[in-house]
């Protein structure tokens, strides 16, 4: 009887190991998902969609807001990518890599670029680390050169 109930004991916990793994591995697929579709609201300036895609107030690391992080709320982030595309108005993200980091960290490798009225262009690779916790991201930390 003793055996059996160990048995039952050891089938229990694999079955819930096995479990929290399903979760986790659907966790990261999700996440995945989420930024793909983050980079599709920014090609497409569904500024409005993207703001949606954060928490109500998140934390931003970003060269072009000031060295120290910084909490913006979704209203913030609008403003924030509608003056940037008044002024690149082709602005677009392109994509290089995805890396998934843990089950709640996403690393995006892409290059910005676009054409100000005066037909200067810029083309600017990016690294953001998302973190994303219960569907939603929490922090976008972005880094680029910022000297010219």
């Amino acid at each position: 009887m003793k055996n059996i109930a160990l048995s039952l004991l050891s089938l229990l916990l694999l079955a819930s190991c096995t479990g929290e793994k399903r979760d986790k591995k659907e966790t990261v697929h999700q996440n995945e998902k989420l930024i793909q579709q983050y980079f599709d609201y920014f090609n497409q300036h569904n500024w409005v969609k993207l703001s949606e895609m954060y928490t109500e107030t998140a934390e931003f690391r970003d060269p072009s807001l000031g060295p120290e992080v910084v909490r913006q709320s979704r209203y913030q982030i609008i403003k924030k990518y509608t003056e940037l595309a008044q002024m690149f108005p082709d602005l677009k993200d392109t994509v290089s890599a995805i890396y998934m980091a843990g089950e709640h960290h996403v690393v995006v490798e892409f290059t910005s670029s676009g054409t100000a009225p005066d037909k200067s262009r810029f083309i600017l690779p990016i690294c953001t680390i998302f973190t994303i916790e219960n569907g939603a991201i929490t922090k976008d930390f972005t880094y680029y050169d910022n000297f010219e």
